[in-house]
């Protein structure tokens, strides 16, 4: 790859996108960013300071000081800092610091995978390829529930699908950026698909524009 390169992999909460894009980043040799984990430094900020999270001002504070080099998944992916951040995530004006973060993260060499809510259709509207990947919800809550019992918790499955039913329905219907396929992204839904199989779907989608690009 010559030039910058991005590939947008959007989607729902559970849809599998955050480990298709590592798998895809790995592949490429791009940079990678989970775009939801800026939003949950946002929300980690309000929870650690012990502010409100609908005080948009100190929001707006926390999402400037986000440093994209310092995204520690272990501590943004506890449940409540999730469920914290697609709250902050609907105001227009933390987003919008946000975005600008993320498209100055896409345009750094080689080029770059960012997964999340809006990356084809807002962050990234030129990328060179954009993924839309979707999978049932109970497919995602059966997901859910098998991740948390392999660290050795326990949970709800009736209340894993009520949470995620929830945040489809906040990311779907926030007036900003709503979650969505861009018009020319490709759909994959993973509903029957291990992780493997929606890999080799991705690259061969990937490597068709690749081909194509290269002939031109």
């Amino acid at each position: 790859m010559t030039h910058v390169f991005t590939i947008a992999i959007d989607g729902p909460a559970g849809a599998g996108k955050g480990t298709l894009a590592r798998r895809v980043a790995d592949h490429y040799r791009l940079n990678l960013l989970d775009t939801g984990l800026t939003y949950r430094a946002v929300a980690n900020a309000l929870l650690r300071l012990g502010l409100p999270l609908d005080n948009v001002s100190a929001a707006e504070t926390a999402a400037r000081q986000v440093d994209l080099a310092k995204l520690d998944r272990s501590v943004l992916s506890a449940h409540a800092v999730g469920e914290a951040a697609s709250k902050v995530a609907v105001f227009p004006s933390v987003r919008r610091i946000l975005v600008e973060k993320q498209r100055e993260f896409a345009k750094a060499p080689p080029g770059a995978v960012l997964d999340g809510r809006d990356i084809g259709t807002v962050v990234c509207p030129d990328a060179d390829i954009k993924l839309y990947v979707t999978a049932s919800a109970e497919v995602r809550a059966e997901r859910r529930l098998a991740e948390i019992e392999s660290i050795g918790g326990t949970a709800d499955f009736n209340e894993i699908l009520a949470d995620i039913l929830r945040r489809d329905e906040r990311d779907m219907g926030r007036a900003d950026s709503p979650l969505k396929p861009a018009a020319d992204a490709h759909l994959l839904d993973t509903s029957e698909m291990a992780i493997e199989a929606a890999f080799l779907a991705a690259k061969a989608i990937i490597d068709d524009v690749l081909a194509k690009r290269n002939k031109a």
